[in-house]
């Protein structure tokens, strides 16, 4: 199970991509005075007072043509509401209540989720949130996307309203693992789907682009079942002009969200590229497990030691994935890819005992004490792991803004070194101790 989604959803030219890149504090959606310049779903974690999620920035509720582009940017806001679990209603103070406002409320209701009304352009004196009742989503929490007003009471409201976050990550065993393959459009994924399934189960050809959607294909080995996702390249943005281009692209990193280990190839005959960082860091983002595949290494006069320590400096975003340089096309050094997916697999389904974790913990900061901060020393009351896929550990401390990036990524390299983890991202967190939690965990 991945993060709690929120969507942003109203209609068009009211400030959700504005609210969007306020709360991510991100410039990722684009923001014009009209409508319509939002068509697809764009997807960014973020987080407040602790807790992790992932915001939805939609296009807007229009009432126009199915068959055309505002009919389809309607189907893709449906879909971030199906999938979302908490709905903010944004609405524009400045209008007041409308009738377009109607229509997107009542199809919010009808999905029965949380549903948080946020008035915007509320640094303007004209806006009154009082009209806003008789939408009956209970007290609108005025806000101002431009000028972050309200924000605050907004991201407060939308924590209260996620699930429990020990349901959400709760391991659940399907005794499927999922596996995605993923990079840049004609590197070699439909072979190797094809070389995994031992048929011709996807089209191959030298053409960029003949993949357009993701096909399931089910494999048994060794007495484990996988799902081989394979997916369409990913294109470089300016690239994606077509709207059945865009629809490829967000299948394609729906599989990468829904894997449990990404395999990453690149084309070893060819230069590393921006595209194929911006794959890395998509599979990052996603905290997914992953093994990158060096494809047609064959081809690489002498060894390929330089080209697997280029590929290491360029996907720095995946540190913790293991590099195999292989040929789909020959067969060479596959027999490499099964024990590293179970690696990349083990790794990011793992579970560390607290004794474990607090033991590691106290040898790690005996070692190497925290800094102090203005005479304020920071303090590791104990240690938990509060989920796999992957593993989340969280450390509870007397003042998490203590916590320098530099001893995270300490106390994370001392993880690794005791446990692995290869092939696999790990979640860390410091919250501070509170009076119950100080008694659960002592």
């Amino acid at each position: 199970m991945g993060l709690s989604l929120v969507a942003l959803v109203g209609r068009p030219n009211v400030g959700k991509s504005a609210l969007f890149n306020r709360i991510t504090q991100s410039r990722r959606a684009i923001v014009e005075d009209y409508p319509g310049v939002t068509r697809d779903r764009l997807y960014e974690d973020t987080d407040w007072n602790g807790r992790e999620f992932t915001i939805i920035d939609t296009g807007g509720i229009w009432t126009g043509d199915d068959e055309t582009l505002l009919g389809l940017t309607r189907k893709q806001t449906e879909m971030a509401i199906a999938e979302a679990d908490v709905l903010v209603f944004v609405v524009d103070g400045m209008g007041g209540p409308t009738a377009a406002d109607q229509i997107v409320l009542d199809l919010l209701r009808r999905t029965k989720k949380p549903v948080i009304l946020a008035v915007n352009k509320a640094e303007s004196p004209k806006v009154n949130g009082m009209e806003f009742y008789e939408y009956g989503l209970g007290e609108p929490i005025l806000v101002s996307a431009v000028h972050g007003e309200g924000v605050g009471d907004l991201l407060d409201a939308i924590v209260d309203r996620l699930p429990p976050e020990e349901d959400l990550n709760e391991l659940t065993h399907t005794g499927e693992i999922r596996i995605a393959l993923a990079g840049r459009p004609n590197v070699g994924k439909s072979s190797l789907l094809n070389y995994l399934s031992g048929e011709e189960r996807t089209l191959v050809t030298p053409i960029a682009g003949t993949t357009r959607d993701v096909v399931d294909t089910v494999i048994e080995r060794e007495g484990q079942r996988y799902v081989i996702l394979d997916t369409a390249g990913l294109r470089r943005p300016n690239k994606i002009t077509q709207t059945l281009e865009e629809k490829t692209v967000q299948r394609t990193l729906d599989a990468i969200r829904n894997a449990d280990v990404v395999l990453l190839l690149i084309a070893a005959d060819d230069d590393i590229t921006a595209q194929d960082q911006r794959i890395a860091g998509q599979i990052d983002k996603a905290r997914k497990g992953c093994v990158v595949l060096l494809n047609k290494s064959d081809l690489i006069k002498g060894t390929t030691i330089p080209f697997q320590q280029k590929a290491k400096e360029h996907l720095r975003f995946l540190s913790y994935a293991k590099i195999l340089p292989v040929s789909v096309k020959t067969g060479w050094r596959m027999d490499t890819l099964w024990p590293a997916v179970m690696q990349a697999y083990q790794s990011y389904s793992a579970r560390i005992t607290t004794h474990q974790l607090n033991q590691l913990v106290q040898e790690a900061v005996h070692l190497n004490p925290p800094p102090t901060d203005k005479g304020k020393a920071l303090k590791i009351f104990y240690t938990t792991q509060v989920a796999t896929k992957p593993p989340y550990f969280v450390f509870f401390v007397n003042d998490p803004e203590l916590v320098h990036f530099s001893y995270a990524r300490y106390l994370e390299n001392r993880l690794r070194e005791k446990y692995g983890f290869e092939g696999s991202p790990i979640r860390m967190a410091f919250r501070e101790r509170t009076r119950k939690e100080s008694v659960g965990g002592e």
